[in-house]
C-alpha cells in the first residue's frame, strides 16, 4: 500500500506448523506461595504529572489519533479504585473537567480535547486474578487485551470473545460491547460481564465506589446492565471488570468460568490483484462474500469462523481476505476449502498467501503495528448490516476506491459478525445490534496535517454516498442496523453529515437510550462524565460539545516530510482485525 491505511498484521507466521506449548496449571497455592504472595509491596502512591514533568508529553501523547491533542493540567496515575476516589474528588472540588484513560485507543476526541483539565490515567491498574469472593476472574480497567489474554489462558485454560488487537484496553472495549475473533461462537465480551466495579459521583459531589452485578437482587443491577454496551466515559470511572460466564454457578470452578478458546486455529489468507477485478468481478466477491455470511456460515462447522474482507483504494494494489476457522475439527481444512472456492466463484483464483496453523495464543498477541512508532491522522466510520449492500453500495464502494491516481490513504472493511451474538435479545443488554450479518468499516488514515480536508472529505464522501438513501448514516431498516459506539463518529451527531432525522443515539443504542438516561441520571446526575457522543440525562438535549480549537489547532508540530512517508509495511501475514476500539 503506497499510503496509510494503517492497519497493522498479526506476526508473519513462519511458525504456523508449531506445536503449542503444553502448560499445567495448578488451582490451590501451597502455603510458602501464599506466604510470599502476601509479602507483596504495597500498591504504590498516585503520581500527578503536570505540564513541566519529562512525562507529562508520553502521557498526553498515548491517544490513538494525532488530529487531537489535549493538554490538561493534571494527568493522575492510578494503581488503585481508592486513588481513582480521590483524584475525582480533588477534581470536582476544583471544578476541573474530568477523563478518564485506559488502553488509549479512542478514535474521537473523547479524552484528547483541550476542555480536559484532568486526565486519570488508568494503565498501571492492569491487573488480571481470580476473585473467589464474587467466583469470577476480576480485570482491572487499565489491563490490555493482550495482558488478559495471557493470563486468562497460561493461569486457566480460559478465555474472553473480545478484540485481536493487543494493545486496546479492556476499560472502553468491555463497556462498549466488544467483539473479535471468538464473537460468532461466544457471544459479545458484555455477554460474560458478571460485574463492574465503578467510581461514581453522587449529587453532593462526592465519589464513591460502586460494584453493580447481573444478579437481579443487585441494587445497582442498572449500572451492570449500562455496562454491558453503553460505552465509555459516561457514568463514572469502571475500575475493574468482573467477568463469568452466564452458564457457570459457584460450583463451577475457575477453569469452568469462561471459554475455552481452541488450542489452534487455522488461518487463511487469500487476495486478488486490484488490476483484474473489473466492477463485474468486484460485485461478484462482494456478493460471493455476503451470501456466505447469511448461508454457510450457519452450519455448524463455521460457527468459530471469523472473516475479514479488507479493501485498499486500488493503488494499494490487492484486495485482501482473511478467514480464522477453529482448528481442532478433523474437516477443518475441508470446511476452509470450501471457503476459498466458494469465494472464488466468478472473480478468479485468488493467491494464497498463508494457509496453517497457529496457536490461539500467539495469533491474538503478536500483532504489530504497520505504522511503528509514527503518529497517525485518521477518521472512521462504521455500519451494521441485516443484509448485503445492494447494487448500487456496491457500485459506490468500487467508485471510491478505484477513482484517482493518488492513494487516499482509505480503505473499507466487512466483517463478518452474529452468530452466538445475535442468539442475545436486544434488550438484555446494552448493546442493541443483534441481527447483523456485518459489520462494515470505512477507514483512511495519514500523516501530514496538510492533507486533513483532503483525507476527511474522501471518507465523508464515500459514507454519505453508500448510505445516500437513508440520509448519509446507516439507519436501522431492513437493511442497516446502525453503528458501534466503540467506533465512535461525531459525525452522526451534526446535521451537516446526518441529514436523516435520526438521532445519533438512535444509531448508536437504538430502543435501549431511554433506559441508559435513566441509568445516567441516577450514577452520574452532575453529568461530570461527558462526551462529543456521551449519554445524557432524561430531558436534555444531546447537541455535539465542540471544543474550541486552541492555537496550533490541538495538534502535534507539523513534521519534516520525510517524518510523515509512510513507513514500510510489515511482511504480509495474516491481517489482524483492526476494527477494536477503545477499545
Amino acid at each position: 500500500m503506497a499510503d496509510a491505511t494503517r492497519r497493522g498484521f498479526l506476526g508473519t507466521m513462519t511458525a504456523m506448523g508449531g506445536a503449542a506449548v503444553a502448560t499445567a496449571v495448578v488451582e490451590g497455592a501451597d502455603a510458602r506461595a501464599d506466604t510470599l504472595s502476601r509479602a507483596c509491596p504495597p500498591t504504590p502512591g498516585m503520581v500527578s504529572v503536570g505540564p513541566d514533568d519529562p512525562r507529562y508529553q508520553d502521557l498526553i501523547l498515548r491517544g490513538y489519533n494525532a488530529r487531537f491533542l489535549g493538554n490538561p493540567e493534571t494527568v493522575h496515575v492510578v494503581h488503585s479504585a481508592g486513588q481513582v476516589v480521590r483524584a475525582v474528588d480533588q477534581a470536582v472540588r476544583a471544578g476541573k473537567r474530568i477523563v478518564a484513560r485506559g488502553g488509549g485507543h479512542c478514535f474521537e476526541n473523547f479524552v484528547d480535547d483541550p476542555s480536559a483539565q484532568v486526565v486519570i490515567d488508568l494503565s498501571q491498574m492492569n491487573g488480571v486474578s481470580y476473585d473467589p469472593r464474587h467466583h469470577a476472574f476480576a480485570v482491572e480497567a487499565g489491563a490490555t487485551l493482550g495482558q488478559v489474554y495471557r493470563s486468562l489462558y497460561l493461569g486457566w485454560g480460559v478465555t474472553l470473545p473480545a478484540g485481536t488487537c493487543p494493545s486496546v484496553g479492556v476499560g472502553g472495549h468491555v463497556a462498549g460491547g466488544g467483539y473479535g475473533l471468538l464473537s460468532r461462537r461466544h457471544g459479545l465480551v458484555v455477554d460474560h460481564l458478571h460485574g463492574v466495579e465503578v467510581v461514581v459521583v453522587d449529587r453532593s459531589g462526592r465519589a464513591r465506589v460502586v460494584v453493580a452485578t447481573r444478579e437481579r437482587d443487585d441494587p445497582h443491577h442498572d449500572l451492570w446492565w449500562a455496562h454491558t454496551g453503553g460505552g465509555g466515559g459516561n457514568f463514572g470511572i469502571v475500575t475493574r471488570y468482573l467477568m463469568r460466564s452466564p452458564h457457570a454457578t459457584r460450583r463451577t470452578g475457575p477453569a469452568g468460568l469462561l471459554p475455552a478458546p481452541p488450542a489452534g486455529i487455522l488461518a487463511c489468507q487469500m487476495s486478488w490483484d486490484w488490476a483484474r477485478l473489473t466492477p463485474s468481478a468486484f460485485a461478484g466477491l462482494l456478493d460471493n462474500y455476503g451470501r456466505w455470511q447469511r448461508g454457510p456460515m450457519a452450519e455448524p462447522v463455521y460457527a468459530g469462523m471469523d472473516t475479514t474482507l479488507a479493501m485498499p483504494h486500488r493503488t494499494g494494489g490487492r484486495i485482501g481476505l482473511t478467514a480464522l476457522l477453529d482448528a481442532s475439527g478433523p474437516a477443518a481444512e475441508e470446511a476452509m476449502g470450501r471457503f476459498v472456492e466458494a469465494m472464488g466463484q466468478g472473480v478468479g483464483e485468488p493467491l494464497i498467501e498463508v494457509f496453517g496453523t497457529a496457536p490461539y495464543l500467539r495469533l491474538v498477541t503478536s500483532s504489530t503495528d504497520a505504522a511503528g512508532s509514527f503518529y497517525l491522522r485518521s477518521k472512521s466510520k462504521c455500519g451494521y448490516l441485516r443484509a448485503p449492500w445492494t447494487a448500487r453500495q456496491v457500485e459506490t464502494v468500487y467508485r471510491h476506491l478505484t477513482e484517482g491516481e493518488e492513494d487516499p490513504g482509505g480503505a473499507v472493511y466487512l466483517n463478518s459478525f452474529g452468530g452466538a451474538v445475535n442468539k442475545v435479545a436486544a434488550d438484555a443488554t446494552a448493546f442493541p445490534h443483534r441481527s447483523s450479518s456485518m459489520i462494515a468499516f470505512y477507514d483512511v488514515g495519514w500523516y501530514d496535517p496538510a492533507q486533513d480536508d483532503d483525507r476527511l472529505a474522501w471518507v465523508r464522501r464515500l459514507y454519505r454516498e453508500v448510505y445516500e438513501e437513508t440520509g448519509g448514516v446507516p439507519v436501522p431498516d431492513e437493511r442497516n442496523d446502525g453503528a458501534y459506539i466503540n467506533y465512535p463518529d461525531l459525525d452522526l451527531a451534526d446535521p451537516a453529515h446526518n441529514t436523516s432525522g435520526t438521532a445519533w443515539h438512535a444509531l448508536y443504542y437504538k430502543d435501549n437510550y431511554a433506559r441508559l438516561q435513566r441509568v445516567k441520571a441516577r450514577f452520574d446526575p452532575l453529568d461530570l462524565f461527558h462526551h462529543g457522543l456521551s449519554v445524557r440525562p432524561p430531558g436534555a438535549d444531546a447537541p455535539v460539545r465542540k471544543a474550541a480549537v486552541p492555537a496550533g489547532g490541538g495538534r502535534l508540530p507539523r513534521p519534516e516530510p520525510e517524518s510523515y512517508a509512510r513507513p514500510a509495511a510489515p511482511a504480509h501475514g495474516v491481517a489482524h482485525r483492526i476494527l477494536d476500539a477503545r477499545r
